[in-house]
């Protein structure tokens, strides 16, 4: 069965472009012009992942984002003006997947969504779970909790969070973390790495400015450590 991705763009000309080369590549496109309509689009379900526009009339991309985050796992890719980095970067931690800066090719939209996809619907390597202290993660079940309490994350960042862990004791630089993730390669200097990381810690970490469980390797990556002192519980 065809994934079914929802547009959301203003811009009919460009839509139509859109849709139609996704229609052409496989996918099912249902196209809503305002952020309002996407919304009572996307609470029917069956949504695989949106497209999403982040100027539009009405409530604009990024509260559409907050509000699709609150009752959706369905994958987000942005469509941003090149050179909005704070755009981006809120957009990022609202719980957008990945991000397309206008002007962009066809071709790069739908390798960043087959790269979005492929990575939420793919299945686990093997059968495992990984503890360290209190944390608890399940590629399985797809599950992550912190002192027995379910903690939330984009499905991105869940894959981060795996890979960092099944490297636990290693510095991994970000070519080598995409690498890995198996994502699509990002733009030099892209901040998006950052700032699911950042993401990640408010999650797992008692103090997320102060991390002890995923350290930044100046100039080289992260390390996921292997052991550190674990408050007796997160307030």
């Amino acid at each position: 069965m065809s994934d079914l991705i929802l547009l959301i763009e203003d811009d009919r000309r460009l839509a139509g472009m859109v849709s139609d080369f996704l229609k052409q590549t496989g996918f099912v496109v249902e196209h809503t012009l305002t952020g309002e309509e996407g919304l009572v689009r996307l609470a029917r379900g069956g949504v695989s992942a949106i497209v999403l526009d982040l100027m539009l009339p009405g409530i604009d991309g990024l509260e559409v984002c907050r509000r699709a985050r609150v009752t959706s796992d369905s994958a987000i890719l942005m469509l941003t003006a090149r050179g909005d980095e704070t755009d981006r970067v809120v957009g990022l931690e609202l719980g957008a997947d990945d991000y397309l800066p206008k002007p962009f090719s066809p071709r790069e939209l739908v390798a960043r969504l087959r790269a979005i996809l492929r990575r939420r619907n793919a299945g686990p390597r093997q059968q495992e779970l990984l503890c360290f202290g209190p944390l608890e993660i399940d590629p399985e079940a797809r599950r992550l909790r912190v002192y027995g309490v379910e903690q939330s994350l984009t499905s991105y960042q869940f894959d981060l969070l795996v890979v960092l862990a099944r490297h636990a004791g290693r510095v991994l630089s970000r070519d080598q973390i995409m690498d890995l993730v198996k994502g699509e390669p990002l733009e030099a200097f892209d901040r998006s790495i950052d700032v699911h990381i950042s993401r990640i810690r408010a999650a797992i970490e008692k103090d997320p400015r102060r991390p002890k469980q995923i350290l930044t390797i100046r100039g080289v990556g992260y390390l996921f450590a292997r052991h550190h002192d674990w408050p007796e519980k997160i307030e």
